[in-house]
């Protein structure tokens, strides 16, 4: 897909979510929601927008189990199109749970959705470590350094990054030098 196809898409998007004039749930908003995705079924912030939508309004003709049908799929095609992303695995999991009553289902799709989450903060402050460091922006890195540890004791990078982030510091004065 090129940018100016993507931009066009997002542009929709946006056209969507602004339909009505500001009144959230509304008709006109429904309808391009669901012409976009009907022009792209991968597009997982539309499929969850729409899931919302559908689940927050009241359509003239529809009963609500139809709806709750439609809200679910669409977050279940949400769940497909981001490779299991962890927002579209909790909005799937709360619907299943508050809606549905399907409790066990929404505990495990909860957890795979907290250790991605999870795993996507680990490699943010990795890299945000490094970047600090690199940058000499050490108070900065020394003080996440502490929250990374903590957070993920078990992690070889995390402890590498808070390693090296030490060794800049005791380089800089920052820190004392080790007891021994």
């Amino acid at each position: 897909m090129d940018s100016s196809r993507l931009e066009a898409l997002l542009a929709r998007l946006k056209a969507a979510r602004d339909a009505g004039g500001g009144q959230r749930g509304n008709a006109e908003q429904l309808r391009l929601h669901r012409e976009l995705v009907k022009d792209c079924p991968a597009l997982t912030p539309n499929l969850l927008a729409l899931a919302r939508l559908v689940l927050t309004t009241e359509e003239p003709g529809v009963d609500a189990e139809a709806s709750l049908t439609e809200a679910e799929g669409l977050l279940e095609m949400a769940v497909q199109a981001s490779e299991r992303s962890a927002p579209a695995l909790l909005e799937l999991a709360y619907f299943l749970d508050d809606i549905r009553g399907r409790e066990d289902e929404a505990l495990r799709l909860m957890e795979e959705g907290a250790a991605r989450a999870l795993q996507s903060l680990e490699d943010a402050w990795a890299g945000l470590l490094l970047r600090y460091s690199l940058r000499e922006q050490l108070p900065k890195a020394l003080e996440l350094a502490v929250r990374a540890e903590q957070l993920f004791p078990a992690s070889e990078r995390i402890q590498d990054a808070v390693q090296s982030v030490r060794e800049s510091a005791l380089r800089a004065g920052l820190l004392a030098p080790p007891r021994d």
